[in-house]
């Protein structure tokens, strides 16, 4: 079993900066695909990013060029660093692993386990 934590969350002005981390515990995920998604009210959730255990990384078209995600194995972390943050990302963000290294990271439905979210609104 793995346990997912995130923090970082917060309020934060339009085109400010964020970084959320998402630690795990349990067992080492640096053998795992680790994605983020995120979830606004009265909307579907949504794939973010994603992070192969290659290294190889994946983005939404609306996070492209503003977003980062990354990881520190050593540390069993994975990180969202999100800047030129704009209102349109408000929403809960949380983060997922899957122990399948071939599965689509952009689909949410792959993944075994997740994080319980933090919030992120970003004012205008």
């Amino acid at each position: 079993q793995v346990q997912l934590v995130e923090s970082g969350g917060g309020l934060v002005q339009a085109g400010g900066s964020l970084r959320l981390s998402c630690a795990a515990s349990g067992r080492s995920i640096s053998t795992y695909t680790m994605g983020w998604f995120r979830q606004a009210p009265g909307k579907e959730r949504e794939f973010v990013a994603a992070i192969r255990r290659s290294g190889s990384r994946y983005y939404a078209d609306s996070v492209k060029g503003r977003f980062t995600i990354s990881r520190d194995n050593a540390k069993n972390t994975v990180y969202l660093q999100m800047n030129s943050l704009k209102p349109e990302d408000t929403a809960v963000y949380s983060c997922a692993a899957d122990r399948n290294a071939y599965s689509d990271p952009t689909a949410d439905n792959v993944y075994d386990y997740w994080g319980q979210g933090t919030q992120v609104t970003v004012s205008s």
